[in-house]
Parts: structure tokens; C-alpha cells; sequence
């Protein structure tokens, strides 16, 4: 019988040094017993077999520069790898001062919704394409920090989650899975 949570439960990297068999036998793991996962990904994020083929995982750095990190993300963006557009804005927030987080998160959930979307899962798109869009909307109506186009951001993911809620993701064109994250689509 298993002890409840607390009692006697070794977390991390000590679990086996206590005698215990981690829950995910085999599971990447970091130098500090932090799960990672190092198989290879399709260019919309999915796990690939190891050892096929495909974009190796982002490495393990820290977040980029603002600038840097939006510069990215658009490019992964305008490339249809929304996927890996999300593990940018998600360092990025991680990284980020309390004031900035929740852009952050908000514009690492539109790229999330805009995987979804590839990836033909309707209502998880709408659902983070919502969630992401509302954190942006917060900083929208004044000048949003690294020229991040707040306003424009946010209209855009609420007004594409509209359109699948409505229309399904049939008509949905690789264009309109394209959002310019900063002022003057920089």
C-alpha cells in the first residue's frame, strides 16, 4: 500500500536514492531531476518516435531577450510553428517581472491556441486563443512594453476564436493563423 502524499514522500531526484522507482520510469530528466522531454518534434510540436526525424527540442537556456524573444516568436509564427513560437513566449514569461507575466503568458497562450488551431483542435484553439487574448487585453490602451501590439493582438485572438466557434476550422487559411505581435508588424 502506498503512504499518502506527506508521509514520508521523497520528491525529486532523491525518490530513487530512497529506494523508491520514479512514477515515470525512463522520463527525461535535467541535473536537477526537472522533467524534460528530449524526443524530437513535427514542426506543430508533436511527439515524434526517438530517434525519428524532426526538430530536436529547444535547448534548456534562459529566456532570450525581450526584443530577441518577440523578434523569434514571430518568425516561428510567420513559418507555421506556432509550437515552438509558445516555448519562446513561455521562457520569456517565466523570466519576465510581475508587471509583464501576464503578457507574457497571454501571448504564449495565443501561440498555444494557434497550435490547437494547425493542429485541428477546435476548441482547444478557441479556448487558449480566449484565455491569451484577455491577459494581452490587459495592457491594451496605452503603450504595451517592446512595442507589443496589445490592442491588435488581442482583437486578433478574440475575433479568430470567434470565427472557429462559428465557422469550425475548415475555412481557416494559414494566413489567418498569422498574428503580428508587435506595432508596424515588426
Amino acid at each position: 500500500m502506498r503512504a499518502a502524499a506527506g508521509e514520508g514522500d521523497v520528491a525529486g531526484p532523491d525518490r530513487e536514492a530512497a529506494g523508491r522507482t520514479p512514477e515515470f520510469a525512463g522520463r527525461d530528466r535535467d541535473a536537477s531531476g526537472r522533467p524534460r522531454n528530449a524526443r524530437p518534434r513535427d514542426e506543430l510540436g508533436r511527439p515524434l518516435p526517438r530517434g525519428a526525424g524532426g526538430e530536436a527540442p529547444p535547448p534548456d537556456e534562459p529566456a532570450l531577450a525581450p526584443d530577441a524573444a518577440l523578434d523569434l516568436a514571430q518568425q516561428l509564427i510567420d513559418s507555421g510553428r506556432a509550437f515552438r513560437a509558445h516555448e519562446v513566449l513561455e521562457a520569456s514569461w517565466k523570466a519576465a517581472p510581475p508587471g509583464e507575466r501576464d503578457l507574457w503568458q497571454g501571448l504564449a497562450q495565443i501561440a498555444v491556441g494557434l497550435t490547437h488551431a494547425q493542429r485541428g483542435n477546435a476548441r482547444g484553439a478557441v479556448e487558449l486563443l480566449r484565455r491569451g487574448g484577455r491577459r494581452v487585453a490587459g495592457y491594451a490602451g496605452g503603450p504595451a512594453p517592446y512595442d507589443i501590439a496589445a490592442d491588435e493582438v488581442a482583437r486578433f485572438a478574440a475575433d479568430l476564436a470567434g470565427r472557429i466557434e462559428r465557422d469550425g476550422l475548415d475555412p481557416a487559411t494559414t494566413e489567418d493563423l498569422r498574428v503580428a505581435l508587435r506595432t508596424g508588424g515588426r
